[in-house]
């Protein structure tokens, strides 16, 4: 029974050295796939279809706009860099809504859906978001605010075959991430929650009611 025991730790040691490399690695180099990127790429070569080149180019945030920065800190988490990775006032407002209305919303920071994009696969099990809490911890550990900004800009789904800001901007725009507007940058983050259902080219009411919200709020935000 003790060798039970004994092999079990040595295997969540090896787990957690390697996560640690891994996230440490990662805040020098810039990841060249994402892990959805690649499941796709794998899918469609097991399933026998196209390839469909992913549209995926990691920008410095020096070379995003300043104005799709503060956008996305203004939509998705305001509070980004008072936290240390779990907004739990967003976390109790969640809860709330679920007793009194009946009612899902997210509560998801900044950094949790860097820790998603960065390093684990799209899935709703209960592993995926206790890793989700996992990573989320190590890259608040080892990364600064720039830093996970500029991971969750470049790797943040933007739509079917779509990873990252500059994909996003080009598809939707035809021009780099660089010379966003402030109004195309709130449109686009304006996606975000459901970049699958809502259209960049062909925004509904509604998306163009949380736009006009989001150009009121991102005046108000840091600029990392």
């Amino acid at each position: 029974m003790a060798w039970i025991w004994k092999t079990g730790l040595k295997i969540v040691l090896l787990l957690f050295c390697l996560t640690l490399i891994q996230v440490v690695a990662l805040k020098f180099i810039n990841p060249p796939i994402t892990p959805n990127i690649a499941w796709e790429w794998a899918e469609s070569i097991l399933k026998k279809q196209p390839e469909k080149r992913p549209r995926y180019r990691f920008k410095k945030i020096e070379a995003i706009s300043p104005h799709l920065r503060r956008a996305v800190i203004a939509a998705e988490d305001q509070r980004f860099l008072s936290h240390n990775g779990f907004d739990f006032n967003e976390i109790k407002n969640a809860v709330q809504t679920v007793f009194t209305k009946k009612k899902l919303r997210g509560a998801s920071t900044i950094s949790m859906q860097t820790a998603r994009s960065v390093f684990l696969l799209s899935s709703r099990s209960l592993f995926r978001k206790t890793a989700e809490i996992y990573y989320t911890v190590l890259i608040e550990v080892f990364w600064d605010k720039q830093r996970i900004l500029e991971m969750y800009l470049n790797t943040v789904d933007w739509g079917t075959g779509v990873t990252g800001a500059e994909a996003a901007s080009q598809k939707y725009f035809s021009k780099s991430a660089q010379h966003l507007t402030p109004f195309q940058a709130a449109l686009m983050t304006a996606v975000l929650p459901n970049p699958h259902k809502w259209s960049v080219n062909n925004p509904s009411v509604y998306l163009r009611i949380r736009q006009a919200q989001i150009l009121k709020d991102m005046y108000l935000m840091p600029l990392l």
